[in-house]
């Protein structure tokens, strides 16, 4: 049973790592990125309701589910949004590692808002991650940051930090497959209007990139949130964000074997040092679970 919710946390974790696969193409092709997103998270929401139908779990939500899955859906959606943005400015691959400092965001929320205290191994971790971004930021000689690029997939980092903070202090009574569910329906109701004030057209130009959509869909979103779902129900949650640290190191490789960007020594080492300091944050939160 532990090894099936292992391999699910992998699967999970790859396939979220697949996303430079499907983005940068469009970004390159110039297609409209609010459209492709209102169709990645509509048809994630269509497959996730698909389950619940075949589950026979309700749908139904009060008005205070209602209000915070709404807030839900607005953070991922800004996440995505800023992180897509950032692809303008940083490879896919350096875009992907910075964003995976949202456990470090989270562990800093929870320190100056909800004064949880920080130990030294928290600590330890937060200077890591973020000696991890400098480096990633260096190029040859001197340290040349692309500030806008940096700032915007920090912005993405925050709203996911955002996304779990709601998601744990809201005591939302509701299954992560509806939860998930009205997650990506919002998020999708999010880039439509968007795609609507734009005045873009939704019609997809090809059967190929209709396909292509699905496939988005399907790989990124719907089975990542749901073999995530089952891999901490199996192993609980922190190996389950231990095994999340794939998701980067997938979005390089990408980067590098599909992409053609160079894996250069700073790429190593700053992602080494964020995954380091990433794992130990998430082993620092869980020894205080087991205390508390």
């Amino acid at each position: 049973m532990k090894l099936k919710g292992y391999a699910l946390g992998i699967i999970s974790a790859v396939s979220y790592g697949l996303i430079p696969i499907f983005i940068v193409p469009v970004k390159q092709a110039h297609f409209s990125l609010d459209i492709t997103l209102f169709y990645r998270f509509l048809f994630s929401a269509l497959m996730i309701g698909g389950y619940l139908l075949y589950s026979k779990e309700s749908f139904s939500i009060n008005k205070k589910e209602g209000l915070i899955l709404a807030v839900l859906g607005m953070c991922y959606a800004l996440s995505s949004e800023f992180l897509f943005l950032g692809y303008d400015f940083l490879t896919a691959g350096i875009a992907s590692t910075v964003l995976f400092i949202y456990p470090v965001i989270v562990a800093l929320i929870m320190f100056f808002f909800y004064k949880e205290k920080l130990n030294f191994i928290s600590i330890l971790s937060l200077l890591l991650a973020f000696a991890g971004v400098i480096v990633l930021c260096l190029k040859g000689k001197g340290l040349e940051i692309n500030y806008i690029g940096l700032g915007i997939v920090m912005l993405s980092s925050l709203f996911y930090a955002l996304y779990i903070i709601i998601v744990n202090k809201s005591n939302i009574k509701v299954s992560g497959f509806k939860l998930s569910f009205y997650s990506m329906l919002f998020t999708s109701g999010f880039f439509m209007i968007k795609a609507l004030l734009g005045k873009e057209s939704f019609a997809i130009p090809s059967i190929t990139l209709f396909f292509s959509f699905v496939v988005f869909a399907f790989l990124t979103t719907v089975v990542s949130t749901l073999c995530l779902v089952f891999a901490i129900k199996s192993i609980g949650s922190t190996p389950a964000a231990i095994l999340g640290a794939l998701e980067p190191v997938v979005a390089v490789l990408v980067s590098v074997l599909i992409f053609n960007e160079k894996f250069t020594f700073n790429l190593f080492l700053g992602i080494t040092l964020i995954l380091v300091g990433v794992i130990l944050n998430v082993l620092a939160g869980s020894k205080k679970n087991v205390h508390s």
